[in-house]
């Protein structure tokens, strides 16, 4: 069976297929021809992911799911949140991303934080919410090559490695994007 990812982000597609495995096929919108830049302009996580996928049930007539996920300081009073992925201004890359959250948690004792992705589902008509969410701490510098994003600061509690120094499979067994994605397979597997 085939299921539409709305997302441009191939790091995020190889992470929901390897998840997956050979229970579903995921595609993304690269698969199914889709060049639009979807707007996320929603102030939460479930609202971004919703906005993607009815942008893509709307324009495409197909049933699909997105993500949004954010990571939550709380030093920095839960930013960069919502705005993750473009924290650093409207054309940041990831590592402008990750060097802008090193400036501003210098010299901070409280290095608590949290990952959370929601996924929202449309699934004839009706919509779906997943969340997953870990919790851990930002570290004071880069460790690692693995992943993308805020992986290789981001270290989950109970280890001693960033995301960036896990292999997938250790990532993916324990990630935010993971535990979402588990709730999200489950339901599927049961219709």
């Amino acid at each position: 069976m085939n299921i539409i990812f709305a997302t441009h982000n191939q790091h995020k597609t190889e992470e929901v297929r390897q998840i997956a495995g050979n229970k579903f096929t995921i595609l993304n919108l690269h698969d199914i021809g889709c060049r639009d830049d979807i707007p996320e302009t929603a102030d939460t996580l479930q609202g971004n992911a919703l906005q993607k996928a009815q942008y893509v049930v709307d324009k495409f007539g197909i049933d699909c799911f997105a993500d949004d996920t954010g990571l939550e300081i709380e030093a920095l009073n839960g930013a960069p949140g919502v705005y993750s992925a473009r924290y650093a201004g409207a054309a940041c890359n990831f590592q402008d991303n990750l060097e802008k959250v090193l400036r501003e948690m210098e010299g901070v004792e409280n290095r608590r934080a949290c990952f959370k992705t929601v996924i929202a589902l449309i699934l004839n008509g009706k919509q779906h919410f997943f969340e997953g969410r870990i919790d851990g701490i930002i570290t004071a510098a880069p460790r690692g090559t693995n992943g993308f994003g805020y992986d290789p600061i981001f270290q989950p509690d109970g280890y001693e490695k960033t995301f960036a120094q896990m292999t997938d499979d250790e990532k993916n067994k324990i990630s935010h994007r993971g535990i979402a994605t588990e709730k999200l397979m489950a339901l599927m597997t049961n219709i």
